[in-house]
């Protein structure tokens, strides 16, 4: 064999030992686990605001469009022509 070369093995790992070298994760590794777990996390919540902003602009195109049809059976029935201030009314008990 190659007598006189060094193992790119430590002595403490043998080579029937299942981890190697390699496999063991370094920092720079970690934090770049940890921030795809992260990106993971950001692009699921940017999903869920993404659905919530929609369902609450159909709630809003909806309240305008019921707004709409209320003005405009106001305006059909002739109301508000008279302004009224209740102040000015007499209650009940009187």
């Amino acid at each position: 064999m190659n007598k006189g070369r060094r193992s790119m093995f430590p002595s403490t790992v043998s080579k029937s030992c299942p981890i190697q070298p390699m496999d063991i994760p370094t920092p720079i590794e970690n934090r770049l686990v940890d921030l795809e777990i992260k990106a993971g996390f950001t692009e699921d919540l940017l999903d869920q605001l993404n659905a919530q902003v929609y369902r609450q602009q159909q709630q809003i195109d909806a309240l305008i469009q019921e707004l709409r049809q209320m003005r405009d059976r106001l305006s059909e029935s002739g109301g508000g022509a008279e302004v009224r201030n209740l102040r000015d009314e007499i209650p009940p008990h009187y």
